[in-house]
């Protein structure tokens, strides 16, 4: 079957009145940039109230169809057999061609919907509804009419041309990337923060991502590993700023200064400070995590109330109420899972304490780190001057 047009549908832009056109316009937006790398040459457009792309010529169906489905805004996509109209007669033969083609090998139930934009055409919409159902009982005995739960329902528009459908590939919903400001993510190396990412990016937030380096402690693959997951986010995203934060010289202070159990707390309190400065130069309006209650000990509800007393950002936390095996599943719908669990360990792991503290006090935890007051400022400031700066794109 040869589709020339697909029909996009979106589900919450349409609730957006007056500034629905926004939207409209931004989603548009995104899917030229996903099917900038589709063979093929697609023109992407809007026609009252629809959002429709047309393939000129030769194109990659599935590879079409792949990308479309990584466009955040899109709840559907809809294959469409375009032909000229020319007259009820020649409809009823097109109408009945396809389903014959489409689904001639068992029985279906179906539904005629119809959508009369021409209002110049002589039958209106319950008309014509009407007389294809009867084509297609006539010249399928194997089909049958179901009004309220059709397996196949055919969507048949009449415009200057004739738009026919029957299929409907379900898309990743949301709202389109950037709709929304922009974010900072804490990017590691784990299955938690690409899903944080990918799902702040769903509803319509722009990604920028800080990972934080501990060399010779973390390798060059550890780092590549957090390379690759911002490229699959990508895919979703958009281009991804990522800045790489070399942490080893303030890693290692604070080991030699605090507590051993209040390591991890210390430590995040210290990336969170430093992805803030860069979140703040970019003009985002959040810090993302991929943090979930309970899950490790610097994430009780203790423990998140400490890191963020360092933010005056807000921070967004996706997965917060999600159980692991939620967040697992979600990661592999996305492609991330096998990449984050390849055996390269990040500075989080490395440095992690045997007993860590589960319930910090905020009095104690700033009491500690009283103790880095000789180094600790400069020690940022150098982390920040000599962050490598990665522009990933899917």
């Amino acid at each position: 079957m040869k589709y020339q047009t697909f029909l996009i549908k979106y589900g919450e832009i349409g609730l957006k009145g007056r500034n629905r056109f926004i939207f409209e316009d931004a989603l548009v937006r995104q899917i030229k940039f996903a099917l900038k790398k589709v063979d093929g040459k697609f023109a992407v457009y809007k026609s009252q109230a629809r959002i429709y792309v047309d393939c000129d010529g030769e194109y990659d169906y599935d590879e079409t169809v792949e990308a479309l489905q990584r466009v955040f805004g899109i709840v559907g996509i809809c294959p469409v057999v375009r032909f000229a109209e020319e007259g009820f007669e020649a409809l009823k033969k097109a109408v009945l061609a396809h389903m014959q083609e489409m689904y001639s090998d068992k029985a279906y139930t179906f539904k005629v919907e119809s959508r009369r934009a021409n209002k110049a055409y002589p039958l209106n919409s319950m008309e014509i509804n009407r007389d294809l159902g009867e084509v297609i009982l006539e010249g399928m005995p194997n089909m049958r009419v179901d009004v309220h739960h059709p397996e196949v329902l055919v969507n048949v528009e009449v415009r200057n041309e004739v738009y026919l459908y029957t299929q409907v590939i379900e898309g990743p919903g949301g709202m389109p990337v950037g709709t929304n400001g922009s974010a900072m993510l804490l990017l590691s190396g784990g299955i938690d923060s690409p899903v944080a990412g990918y799902m702040i990016a769903k509803r319509g937030v722009s990604l920028e991502a800080t990972y934080f380096h501990a060399p010779p402690y973390t390798s060059e693959r550890a780092k590549q590993k957090v390379v690759d997951l911002a490229k699959i986010v990508a895919r979703s995203a958009g281009p991804i700023k990522l800045n790489i934060v070399n942490f080893t010289d303030i890693q290692l202070y604070i080991y030699d200064k605090c507590p051993h159990d209040e390591l991890t707390i210390i430590m995040r309190r210290y990336m969170m400070r430093i992805a803030e400065h860069f979140a703040k130069e970019s003009g985002c309006l959040g810090l993302v995590t991929g943090e979930s209650i309970g899950q490790v000990a610097s994430q009780t509800m203790q423990s998140l109330a400490s890191t963020n007393e360092v933010c005056t950002l807000p921070v967004y936390r996706p997965l917060i109420g999600f159980d692991k095996r939620d967040i697992v599943e979600i990661s592999e719908k996305i492609d991330t899972y096998e990449t984050s669990i390849l055996p390269f360990e990040d500075c989080c792991t490395i440095f992690v304490a045997k007993h860590p503290v589960t319930k910090p006090k905020l009095e104690v935890i700033r009491k500690s780190e009283e103790k880095l007051a000789e180094q600790i400022d400069e020690l940022v400031a150098t982390a920040i001057e000599t962050t490598e700066v990665i522009n990933v794109r899917p």
